[in-house]
């Protein structure tokens, strides 16, 4: 699979450093003024982030967010595109949530905007939409699409171990997400984009068989799960929607973000949130032939039967330094308890957590069995 040449098809520049920096893109802003955004964390890039892009940039601005993890609320929004103006490109120098707000507040003021990325953290790079607070409610909106993705795999590499398991998390997801989607067109009649399906699926595939060389700190294994987070935009734009990225692992994620925000804690990275959902659909997939048949079981136990284990996702985020119980991240169990019965709610989306609450499986029973694994 040839990343670079999948790009292209969908107009993005996916760009490896090479010696003299990234020729491709120093070209496409040739004698543009070009703003660069980052947080209090990712500032200690900009100095030879704004050198390369000043050997051809008309000017190189930096817009700096006084936060060292910076939220994608209505504030943030409203910054960025403030300090867009007068720009004719935005660089964000992160990942998720720089990249998040220069995607939107360019999508607004019609700015074209790329990402430096300083961590494998998330699947946003590529996809055309943003996840945003609004008044308290996570919700996606439209944006445009990142002009340019510059990978310096020197600086991926060495990203934090928790960012990279975060991007992990992410990655190992689409296992349920594909399953959920599947099993939704057996159970609901929905339609599976098959080339969106296959697309991701190969990418999760390459990227969990590179694993070993991830946990070692070889750039091979950091390049193959970037590639994957990369693929996962495609294949949202591919489907026209998050399903080949996003299923129960996801909702139960964005019911744990707007819980920390209506306590006003700092958000735990998503990776991390989605990594622990993972384990939970996994084992709700892997335990559904314990409870009472239903019409068409069979089909969705013959799906369960090819997914990995809770135990083999959990090995490898607790190597990759990520959390593995929900108590690790300070939420309160009753939350975690609700979670189970109200995150099928969150999209309009048929997942594992919608069987199992519409079909009354999600008992109190079932909820203190997930209590006592993941708790």
């Amino acid at each position: 699979m040839d990343i670079q040449a999948l790009s292209q098809t969908f107009g993005i520049n996916a760009e490896r450093k090479q010696a003299g920096g990234f020729p491709v893109f120093e070209e496409r802003i040739r004698a543009k003024r070009v703003l660069l955004v980052a947080d209090e964390t990712t500032a200690r890039f900009l100095p030879p982030v704004a050198e390369m892009a000043g050997r051809t940039a008309a000017a190189c601005g930096t817009l700096i967010l006084p936060s060292p993890e910076p939220v994608a609320d209505e504030e943030s929004v409203q910054r960025v595109r403030e300090g867009s103006e007068g720009y004719d490109y935005l660089l964000a120098v992160g990942a998720g949530t720089l990249n998040d707000l220069c995607k939107y507040a360019g999508f607004l003021t019609h700015t074209p905007s790329g990402v430096f990325a300083t961590a494998p953290s998330m699947d946003g790079f590529t996809s055309g939409v943003t996840p945003l607070i609004e008044h308290g409610f996570k919700i996606t909106r439209n944006a445009q699409t990142a002009s340019d993705v510059l990978m310096d795999f020197d600086v991926l590499t060495h990203a934090p171990r928790i960012m990279i398991g975060a991007g992990v998390g992410d990655i190992l997801a689409k296992y349920c997400c594909l399953t959920d989607w599947r099993i939704s067109s057996y159970l609901t009649g929905e339609n599976v984009n098959e080339e969106a399906f296959s697309l991701m699926l190969g990418a999760v595939r390459a990227c969990d068989e590179s694993l070993p060389s991830l946990m070692a700190g070889r750039a091979d294994g950091v390049e193959k799960l970037m590639d994957a987070l990369l693929i996962s935009g495609y294949a949202m734009v591919i489907a026209g929607n998050s399903r080949p990225a996003s299923g129960a692992e996801h909702h139960m994620s964005h019911f744990l973000e707007m819980d920390f925000l209506r306590r006003g804690e700092r958000i735990p990275l998503h990776g991390v949130k989605v990594g622990l959902g993972t384990m939970v659909s996994l084992y709700l997939y892997h335990t559904l032939a314990r409870r009472p048949a239903f019409e068409g079981c069979e089909k969705v136990y013959a799906e369960a039967e090819t997914l990995p284990s809770p135990e083999y996702v959990e090995n490898v985020l607790a190597r990759l330094d990520c959390p593995t119980r929900f108590s690790q991240l300070g939420i309160p169990r009753e939350t975690v308890r609700r979670m189970f019965f109200e995150a099928y709610k969150i999209r309009d989306r048929y997942t594992i957590l919608t069987l199992y609450c519409t079909k009354g499986f999600m008992t109190d029973a079932v909820a203190e069995e997930l209590l006592e694994r993941f708790y």
